[in-house]
C-alpha cells in the first residue's frame, strides 16, 4: 500500500515537472512568433511565402536561432556569465522564499516589494552610517534588514490576525508606505548625501559589503542558498513548519486540532518579510558589475517584490524549485542584455518571457491541451499547504 502512495506521488511529481518544462517551451514558442512579428524586415520577407518560402524561413531561423543563442550564451555561456546570472538570482531566491513561504500558510503576500525596500533601507544605513569592524560590519547590517523587513511582514500579519484585515489589500497599501517612506527618508540630512540634493545615499563602507567571489558572484548568493535550506527545514522537519502547512491546506481543521492560527499567520508573515528584507539587503550590501555596493536610491531593489511572486509560482512555493526558478530567471535577465547587445532583440522580451512561463505554469489544463503528451496533473494547487 505504501508502495503504492509513493509510486503515485512520484507519478505526481513527474507530471508537475514535465507541465514546468512544457510551460518553458511553450513560452519560447511564443517568445519566437513576437520576435518575428515585431522585426519589419523578417515580416516584410513573408510577401515572398509561396514563391520563395527558403527566404522568409531563413530569416526567421536566423532571428530566433540567432536571439535565443545569445540569450543561452549571456545566461551561462561562460564563468562571467554563471557570475552574472547567480548575481542577479540571489535576490530573486530571497524574495522567492518569502512569498513562497506565505503561499504555504494560504497567505498571499503581495508586500514583497515594500518589504525589500526596508530591508534595503536598514542594511544601507548600517553600512554607511555606522564604521565597524570587517565581518561585523556585514553582520550587523544584515541584522537589521530582517529585522526591518520582519517587522513590516509582522505588521501584516497581526492586522490579519487581530482584526481580520485582508493580507492583499494590506500588504499592497504597505508597499506605498514603504516607497515613500524611503523618498523621505532620502531627503533627510540622516540619508541624503551630502553636497547632493537628488534622492541618492552616500555609498556603504566595503567592511559592510558582501565579499566578491568571482566577478559579480559575491558571498550575497551563498546566503540566499542557505535561506532556502533554512526554509526547507523549517517546512519539512519543524514543528512550526507542520502547523504552517496545516494552517494552509485547512486553517478551520488546523484550529480544530488544536493550532494557534492567528499566531502561525503573524510568525509565517514576519517570517516571509524577514525573508523579502533580506532580497532588499542582497541589493543594498551585494558590489554590482563596477566591484562596488549600488547606493541606497528610490530604484535600488527594482521590481523583485514583484518579480518574487513570479518565481515562488514557478517554484511552486517549495525552496528547491524557488531556487531553480530564481536561477531561471536570473539567467533570463543576464541573458537578455546579451540578446539586446548581440542578437538586437529588446531586452523587454525576456520580462514577456517570465510572464509567459508563469501564465502557462498556472494553466495546466491549457499547457496539457497544447502539448497532449504532458500529462495534467491531478491537482494544480499553486497557493496553500500543499502547493
Amino acid at each position: 500500500m505504501a508502495e503504492g502512495a509513493k509510486a503515485s506521488a512520484w507519478r505526481e511529481r513527474g507530471r508537475t515537472w514535465a507541465i514546468t518544462a512544457g510551460s518553458i517551451v511553450l513560452a519560447l514558442l511564443v517568445g519566437a512568433v513576437l520576435m518575428v512579428v515585431s522585426d519589419p524586415d523578417v515580416i516584410g520577407l513573408y510577401a515572398y511565402l509561396f514563391t520563395a518560402p527558403a527566404l522568409p524561413l531563413g530569416a526567421t531561423w536566423a532571428k530566433v536561432a540567432g536571439a535565443y543563442s545569445a540569450l543561452v550564451v549571456g545566461a551561462v555561456g561562460s564563468p562571467n556569465a554563471l557570475a552574472a546570472t547567480a548575481w542577479q538570482a540571489a535576490p530573486l531566491i530571497c524574495a522567492g522564499l518569502g512569498v513562497g513561504l506565505g503561499f504555504r500558510a494560504g497567505l498571499f503576500n503581495i508586500g514583497a516589494q515594500g518589504q525589500a525596500i526596508w530591508g534595503a533601507i536598514a542594511a544601507a544605513h548600517v553600512g554607511f552610517a555606522f564604521h565597524l569592524p570587517p565581518v561585523i560590519h556585514l553582520i550587523v547590517a544584515i541584522v537589521f534588514g530582517l529585522i526591518s523587513g520582519a517587522i513590516w511582514g509582522g505588521i501584516v500579519g497581526f492586522l490579519k490576525a487581530k482584526t481580520g484585515a485582508h493580507e492583499v489589500i494590506v500588504t499592497i497599501m504597505l508597499n506605498y508606505v514603504a516607497l515613500l517612506s524611503l523618498t523621505w527618508l532620502l531627503s533627510t540630512p540622516a540619508f541624503l548625501r551630502p553636497g547632493r540634493i537628488d534622492p541618492i545615499a552616500p555609498v556603504i563602507d566595503g567592511t559592510a559589503a558582501f565579499p566578491i567571489i568571482y566577478t559579480q558572484l559575491n558571498v550575497g548568493f551563498l546566503v540566499a542558498l542557505l535561506a532556502a535550506a533554512a526554509v526547507w527545514w523549517l517546512l519539512d522537519r519543524s514543528t512550526l513548519g507542520f502547523q504552517i502547512r496545516a494552517v494552509g491546506s485547512n486553517p478551520t481543521a488546523a484550529g480544530t486540532a488544536g493550532m494557534n492560527v492567528p499566531n502561525v499567520t503573524m510568525i509565517t508573515m514576519a517570517l516571509s518579510g524577514m525573508l523579502c528584507g533580506l532580497a532588499g539587503i542582497q541589493y543594498a550590501l551585494g558590489p554590482g558589475p563596477d566591484g562596488v555596493a549600488t547606493p541606497l536610491s528610490l530604484g535600488l531593489v527594482g521590481t523583485v517584490g514583484f518579480d518574487a511572486i513570479t518565481v515562488a509560482l514557478l517554484g511552486r512555493s517549495k525552496p528547491l524549485g524557488i531556487v531553480l526558478a530564481g536561477l531561471l530567471f536570473g539567467g533570463l535577465h543576464s541573458g537578455g542584455l546579451a540578446m539586446q547587445n548581440f542578437a538586437d532583440t529588446p531586452l523587454t522580451l525576456s520580462t514577456v518571457l517570465q510572464a509567459l512561463i508563469v501564465l502557462f505554469v498556472a494553466a495546466p489544463a491549457l499547457v496539457g491541451a497544447l502539448l497532449p503528451k504532458v500529462k495534467t496533473p491531478q491537482t494544480a494547487n499553486l497557493v496553500g499547504g500543499e502547493a
